[in-house]
């Protein structure tokens, strides 16, 4: 029996004043789950004013533990930033594991940081002076390595 070669992640960004949406496809796994984490942390920085990052996870064929702490670990970015997470097109097989590993309603519930700044209209502790200094927005889709 032949194996395939994972499919590299692929991961598409468009965005707004205060949402971003990333298009992922192909493998969220063990080879790929580092390159999520890195655009988020990009995505955050480029966009120190985001309201809600939108993941789009219609497009994944596979999602292993790797790819489900990389999905951790984005919540845990975006909490930080006070912006919320949306999973989206949540394929069977990630609504499974997100169910057996009892994750499924901490991804995606409303975070507590995301909440708060809409109360107080969108100002973070310490105001945009303590924030790192934005890097230069992701240039459009990416390919795989």
């Amino acid at each position: 029996m032949t194996s395939l070669p994972p499919a590299p992640l692929g991961l598409t960004y468009s965005s707004s004043h205060e949402a971003v949406r990333v298009e992922l496809s192909g493998d969220l796994d063990h080879l790929h789950a580092d390159r999520l984490v890195e655009a988020v942390d990009r995505l955050l920085a480029a966009h120190p004013g985001l309201r809600d990052l939108r993941l789009d996870c219609a497009g994944l064929s596979a999602v292993d533990s790797s790819g489900l702490a990389a999905l951790l670990m984005v919540r845990r970015r975006t909490d930080q930033a006070g912006a919320g997470l949306h999973i989206d097109g949540r394929t069977v097989q990630l609504n499974r594991i997100l169910e057996i590993t009892g994750t499924l309603e901490h991804l995606t519930a409303p975070s507590a940081g995301a909440q708060a700044l809409r109360r107080t209209g969108g100002t973070r502790p310490g105001g945009p002076a303590e924030q790192n200094p934005p890097a230069a927005p992701p240039g459009g889709p990416e390919s795989g390595a």
